[in-house]
């Protein structure tokens, strides 16, 4: 008897948590966008255009997309890339470590999206 038998329908459920996941990623970063007056708010919703969107709210170079492919490197990266886009709407910096503690850093994109101080 293997694992799927015993969880019939593990599959689709963790599917679907993704879908709606990456749906509230992409649309609190196109807020975000909106916030910083960052043009290109719909490459939120594509993969890796995503990540060029980020460092573009960010302000940085195009080149500054490449850390993100280099194993070990991009999560600490990632942390750097979220504390910069934390700044751009007017928080603390020290909110990109946040993406460390589990739970937590699945909040941090709605948070700079939707609230404010």
């Amino acid at each position: 008897m293997d694992i799927v038998s015993l969880f019939p329908g593990f599959g689709i459920s963790h599917l679907f948590a993704s879908i709606l996941f990456y749906i509230y990623f992409a649309y609190s970063l196109q807020v975000i966008a909106g916030k910083t007056q960052t043009e290109g708010w719909w490459m939120a919703w594509i993969p890796i255009l995503n990540l060029v969107l980020m460092v573009r709210i960010c302000r940085f170079s195009l080149f500054a997309v490449v850390p993100f492919f280099i194993p070990f490197v991009n999560i600490i990266y990632l942390a750097y890339i979220w504390g910069q886009i934390a700044f751009a709407v007017n928080k603390s910096k020290w909110l990109g470590l946040v993406i460390f503690i589990p739970i937590l850093n699945l909040g941090l994109p709605g948070y700079l999206a939707f609230f404010e101080y």
